[in-house]
């Protein structure tokens, strides 16, 4: 009788909590509003409280939320010494709350679900409806010919789920030893239909992160003398790339690859290059994340304590000129709360010792590729190593749109002791 219980509330758990979590990462990719979203992802998880009641977290993953917290306390620091508006304030709470919610959406959910095998399912499956939406989006929406990369983009700059999904179906088999999929035209679909469609992305990050996976799981990431060896060979060739491209004729806003191009070859200076002439509009666009991160920098030397312990939850960024919104040229914004720099946004809000402890929780998720060899801490360093640059470039795990953390959230329980392996059932796609 006992045993009948228990597999009615596993049951009842992967019907409450697997379609929820599928339906929380595609509003989070395709509902633009942030507040709507964190509000929902607040209720999922008080929800999830409610129902379940027992919320005991594993002394690992709680120092890992208690990191997340502290965090969030720094930056209350920099509002105390200072005087802002509330609402710029509860506006950087939620921000820093983003993460913390996230990664217990995907740990909670799945840790009572507790089948490695389904959590991939469900990836898999939210990916390929997110495919689904992007070629109904390309197909109604975009004008190919014009040619244009900029419109094909438009509408749809990336897509992180799609290339964890990708992943997950390419690797599930050589490193869990089973079929996700066992109809192997099943399986040819749904993988082409994802792939085609996260190409047709153009997206240097997603470029660059699939590269992060690749070297991850296949043991590069490693420090050891074959890497360094390897990493080495990477960093020239990748040089001579950026040499041929800065000694070739490549025009800024033109169609097809050579606009793509000419976005790559800029991506260095995009984030490095600080001196920006805001006349020259060409020049500021090229420069954007430099000049967010150089006018943050400029308003911190005015307080020397924020080098310590930020400027604090409620800080503004004086952009010194009104930037027009890209869904309404029209308007402009003069003053930013975020900026595409994580580090510097880290630094900006929490100080030295924000930024600190930071590095030093994404150093840990990257630290798993030293740990027994499974898709799961494969994963896990994979994308610790991903939010070292993505952090660079869209916030990393401050990124408003980021899913990535809800799918960290639950591989940090697969990883766990607490997993046990052999309890999952037989129930592969078919």
């Amino acid at each position: 009788m006992a045993q009948t219980q228990n597999t009615h509330i596993k049951i009842k758990a992967q019907t409450i909590y697997a379609p929820l979590f599928v339906l929380l990462l595609l509003l989070q990719l395709y509902l633009p509003s942030f507040k709507a979203n964190i509000a929902l992802q607040l209720a999922a998880l008080l929800f999830f409280v409610f129902i379940e009641r027992k919320t005991v977290l594993s002394i690992k993953f709680s120092a890992q939320v208690i990191t997340l917290i502290l965090l969030l306390l720094l930056g209350f620091i920099g509002t105390i010494l200072h005087e802002y508006e509330p609402f710029n304030i509860i506006k950087d709470i939620f921000h820093f709350i983003k993460p913390l919610v996230g990664i217990l959406i995907g740990y909670l959910f799945f840790r009572k679900i507790n089948n490695f095998r389904l959590f991939i399912q469900v990836v898999v499956v939210a990916g390929f409806i997110s495919a689904i939406i992007h070629f109904y989006v390309l197909f109604f929406k975009v004008d190919f010919a014009s040619g244009s990369i900029s419109n094909i983009r438009y509408y749809t700059k990336d897509n992180f789920l799609e290339l964890f999904a990708i992943f997950f179906l390419w690797f599930y088999k050589k490193l869990e030893g089973r079929s996700l999929i066992n109809n192997s035209t099943y399986y040819k679909v749904v993988l082409i239909t994802i792939v085609l469609s996260s190409i047709l992305y153009f997206s240097r990050a997603t470029m660059v992160m699939t590269a992060i996976m690749l070297l991850t799981i296949y043991g590069f990431t490693k420090i050891t003398k074959q890497t360094i060896l390897v990493g080495g060979a990477f960093i020239v060739a990748l040089l001579l790339f950026y040499a041929y491209l800065n000694n070739t004729t490549i025009r800024r806003g033109k169609p097809g690859l050579e606009g793509f191009l000419y976005k790559i070859k800029v991506a260095p200076e995009e984030i490095f290059t600080t001196r920006v002439n805001r006349e020259n509009h060409r020049d500021l666009w090229d420069h954007w994340r430099g000049y967010e991160a150089m006018r943050a920098y400029s308003l911190m030397e005015k307080n020397p304590s924020s080098y310590i312990v930020g400027t604090g939850h409620g800080s503004l960024v004086n952009l010194k000129f009104e930037a027009p919104l890209l869904n309404d040229p029209n308007k402009g914004v003069r003053y930013i709360s975020e900026l595409h720099n994580g580090y510097m946004y880290v630094f900006y809000k929490t100080g030295a010792i924000g930024l600190i402890i930071y590095l030093l929780l994404v150093l840990r998720w990257y630290a798993y590729v030293y740990k027994k060899r499974s898709m799961s801490t494969l994963m896990v360093s994979g994308i610790g190593a991903i939010y070292l640059f993505s952090t660079l470039t869209i916030t990393g795990i401050y990124n408003t749109r980021d899913v990535i953390i809800f799918i960290l959230g639950a591989l940090l329980y697969y990883t766990s002791k607490t997993y046990i392996r052999e309890s999952e059932k037989s129930n592969a796609l078919p």
